[in-house]
C-alpha cells in the first residue's frame, strides 16, 4: 500500500523493483498503481482475473461471466480471462494467473497477438468496485498466517 511503500523508502532508502498486489478489473487499486509508477516500481498483479477470493462471499459473480468482459472477448475472438490478462499487460503490469489446467495455462500465454482499444481499456477500468477479495494488507502478519520464518 502507498503508506507501506513510503515507510519502506523512508526507513531504508530502498525502492522495490516489484510490488505484488491484488489487482483485477473489480479491484483496480489506482492509488497503489500510481505510487508504484511514480517510483518506477513494476506492479505485479496476483489474482489478475478476480479469482475465487473476489466472489467467495457471493456479493459478486465471477469476472469470467461479466457482460462487459464477455462482449470485449467476443469482439477479439478471445476468452474473458485473455482479455483481462491483456488489460494488465497493456497498462504496464505483470500478471501471474494461477491454473493447474494445461489448456488454461496455454490460453493464458496466448495474449500477445491482439490489442485492446482505449475505449475497451476504459470499460474494463470502469468495472472497479473498490472491493478487495484477498486479505487486508494490515492483517498479513506472522501471527495471523502462522508460518514460521526460519532464522537461517
Amino acid at each position: 500500500m502507498p503508506d507501506h511503500l513510503a515507510r519502506l523508502i523512508e526507513e531504508t532508502s530502498v525502492v522495490p523493483a516489484v510490488n505484488q498486489i491484488e489487482v483485477h478489473p473489480c479491484f483496480r487499486q489506482s492509488a497503489v498503481l500510481a505510487v508504484d509508477a511514480e517510483h518506477g516500481i513494476l506492479s505485479q498483479a496476483w489474482s489478475p482475473i478476480g479469482g475465487i477470493t473476489f466472489y467467495r462471499d457471493g456479493s459478486h459473480g465471477s469476472t469470467l461471466q461479466d457482460a462487459t468482459l464477455g462482449k470485449i472477448a467476443a469482439t477479439h475472438g478471445r476468452t474473458p480471462a485473455q482479455v483481462m490478462l491483456r488489460w494488465h499487460l497493456q497498462q504496464g503490469r505483470q500478471a501471474i494467473p494461477k491454473s493447474v489446467t494445461p489448456a488454461r495455462i496455454t490460453e493464458n500465454f496466448d495474449v500477445f497477438d491482439f490489442r485492446l482499444a482505449a475505449e475497451e481499456l476504459a470499460a474494463i477500468d470502469a468495472l472497479d468496485t473498490g472491493v478487495r477479495g484477498g486479505p487486508e494488507p494490515e492483517v498479513i502478519t506472522r501471527e495471523t498466517f502462522g508460518r514460521a520464518i526460519p532464522e537461517e
